[in-house]
């Protein structure tokens, strides 16, 4: 059997608000634990994604450029994406019909796959493929070829995979008007079942899951021009190549081509399923002019509220999100843990660092109680780990976080952004893990923080003073003494700060109180030393009016 979640219903609402970042303050992480503020500056509209061409019936007449029928090897995507850069970019508008150019959400979600047309489904594989059809604000064409052995094969559009005619009031086209996209099914939470593994589609994200996780946050490509005044670039995954697995094998292995205004890069994905699905990600990448505003291994995921500023919130659940924080191991070894927010204006953060050991989007919060939300399920949502390979140098984690009043909204951004720029004509090749899963990074003797909450600091009148209070989790046999609390902000007062044990989680509770003043941002940083050595994460947080 095939298990079919809604992802594509979810995933077509959030492009809307994936293209059309904007910029805010940004703040850089100095040597003293704090962040210097940078200027705001206003934003311009971002860069729109290419258009596609409607046409009349019977006039589709599509190319295959890249995914063709013929010998196929590792560096075969490598060297037409180092082909690509050495020509000028151009925008791709590939015949579509009008009238799926046109067809609204609805229409769009009528037209199914066929689960019983799925690729390697009559060979008894563990891994069948389904493909998405073309339409709504999936228009770009997107070429995919299967590879047997050192042999490419090109996967011709076929109407007969496809079911309408519930919403759609419309024959397919018989043309051949190529696929928008790919997702692979494997019996992930069990032998029965053929449950959704990963997706790819909607210029270069995709996503993936582990064990009994429901769909989330995602992944990119590459970003290009985060948040910057002159907009966004969105580069595209023109064309996949996907490796027939063998049948005693957990692993999958996808190669994609990529392409933008500013670069092409050829990038393969190993892809390991299991309680934390794991991808191995080989990217080369051509720049076509300097690149100073990029972003590596991106990941997009969706924060409303929490225990940590509900105040301007009006909703029966007491949380709302994909993601709860960003987690950071940097090149000395050091845990960080931010907590995310929904701010009351943009912001950007960037966390200096020299070769990091990891950094990634999670969700830590896995109570039901804590959402009471029966149909989004966002205890079930996988965390996103990172894990460079290899001496990434100097650079910054870079975090976004955009204002949203709406869940469908994906407001949460972050990324590596190299020290120096990536010159135009060079090449350059990054490799790294993705982890998906509940807990794709674990350390069984880490203190972690495990609940960041915030409110007034006196309930009984108003005060601009504000209370946090952090929980920490013990993994393993807790200290024989009490850590020592440090807390400190760089503007504001910090006062009657609190540790005690919290036998609730056989962990501590830190709580203290912070008055802004006259400021209207702040950053906050908590500590915890201990005298034995054990890893502890330095809580750190922005607050803004």
């Amino acid at each position: 059997m095939i298990r079919v979640s809604s992802a594509v219903q979810r995933h077509a609402q959030k492009l809307i608000v994936l293209f059309s970042l904007l910029f805010g303050a940004s703040l850089l992480m100095s040597d003293n634990g704090f962040a210097t503020d940078i200027k705001n500056t206003n934003a311009s509209s971002p860069v729109n994604s290419e258009s596609t061409k409607p046409t009349k019936a019977g006039e589709v007449k599509n190319v295959v450029r890249f995914a063709k029928t013929g010998s196929f090897d590792n560096d075969t995507v490598v060297r037409l994406a180092r082909q690509l850069a050495k020509k000028p970019y151009v925008a791709l508008k590939d015949p579509l019909p009008e009238s799926l150019a046109n067809i609204s959400y609805d229409e769009y979600r009528d037209i199914r796959f066929k689960p019983d047309s799925a690729v390697w489904k009559a060979d008894g594989l563990p891994y069948q493929m389904q493909l998405f059809h073309r339409g709504f604000f999936f228009q770009d064409l997107i070429e995919i070829a299967l590879v047997e052995g050192n042999q490419a094969t090109h996967l011709s559009y076929d109407p007969n995979m496809f079911t309408a005619g519930e919403v759609l009031q419309q024959n397919l086209p018989t043309e051949d008007i190529g696929y928008s996209g790919l997702r692979v099914h494997y019996p992930l939470n069990s032998p029965s079942y053929f449950d959704e593994l990963f997706v790819f589609q909607g210029a270069s994200y995709f996503r993936a899951l582990g064990k009994g996780n429901a769909y989330g946050l995602s992944a990119r490509g590459l970003a290009i021009k985060t948040a910057d005044p002159a907009g966004e670039e969105f580069p595209i995954f023109r064309a996949f190549w996907v490796e027939k697995p063998n049948y005693d094998t957990n692993l999958i292995v996808v190669h994609a081509l990529l392409d933008s205004p500013s670069v092409s890069g050829a990038y393969r994905f190993s892809i390991r399923p299991g309680e934390n699905t794991r991808m191995d990600v080989e990217a080369v990448l051509f720049p076509r002019v300097e690149l100073s505003k990029v972003g590596l291994a991106p990941a997009t995921s969706m924060f409303m509220h929490s225990p940590n500023g509900r105040e301007k919130t009006d909703d029966f659940r007491p949380s709302v999100h994909d993601s709860d924080g960003l987690l950071m191991i940097n090149g000395r070894g050091e845990r960080l843990w931010r907590p995310l927010a929904n701010p009351s204006t943009l912001q950007v953060s960037a966390f200096m660092d020299n070769s990091p050991q990891g950094f990634g989007l999670m969700q830590r919060e896995r109570d039901y109680a804590n959402y009471q939300d029966l149909e989004a399920h966002y205890e079930k949502r996988p965390s996103l780990w990172v894990e460079p390979v290899g001496n990434w140098g100097p650079g910054a984690v870079v975090l976004t976080e955009i204002p949203t009043q709406s869940e469908i909204h994906d407001n949460i951004v972050a990324f590596w952004k190299p020290a120096q720029p990536l010159a135009a004509g060079s090449e350059y090749r990054f490799s790294y893990h993705l982890n998906w899963g509940a807990q794709p990074e674990a350390n069984p003797q880490a203190i972690t923080v495990s609940r960041t909450a915030s409110g007034r600091a006196d309930i009984a009148k108003p005060t601009p003073k504000r209370l946090f209070v952090i929980d920490y989790q013990v993994q393993g046999a807790k200290p024989a003494q009490m850590p020592e609390p440090k807390v400190r902000s760089n503007a504001g007062v910090i006062s009657n700060v609190v540790l005690r044990d919290n036998p609730a989680n056989n962990g501590y509770r830190l709580s203290f109180e912070f008055d802004p003043g006259e400021v209207t941002l702040a950053e906050l940083r908590a500590e915890l030393s201990l005298q034995e050595a054990r890893p502890v994460e330095t809580w750190l947080y922005r607050w803004t009016l």
